[in-house]
């Protein structure tokens, strides 16, 4: 069975504290690729790699259904300031 953004939402939700997520099917709906966007202060004081870790290893199962997954993460304040620059 695919996976669908709301498994993605509903497993995200559960193992992070979430100021903003946006998860984006770039599969046309076949659910095979997914990018997301991840806003949380659980990032506070960790570097990219670190993140994407936390990232993968609490989407581990979700993840090996994928044919791709890509993600960004921010802490609060940092997407206060993305979204400041690309507004």
């Amino acid at each position: 069975m695919p996976v669908t953004v709301e498994d993605l939402d509903r497993a995200i939700r559960a193992a992070f504290p979430v100021s903003h997520l946006d998860i984006e099917d770039q599969s046309s709906g076949c659910g095979s690729s997914y990018a997301i966007l991840l806003v949380s202060e659980v990032f506070e004081g960790k570097n990219t790699l670190a993140r994407h870790r936390l990232i993968n290893q609490a989407l581990k199962e979700e993840i090996s259904q994928l044919h791709a997954f890509s993600q960004k993460s921010f802490t609060p304040a940092q997407y206060a300031t993305h979204m400041a620059k690309s507004g």
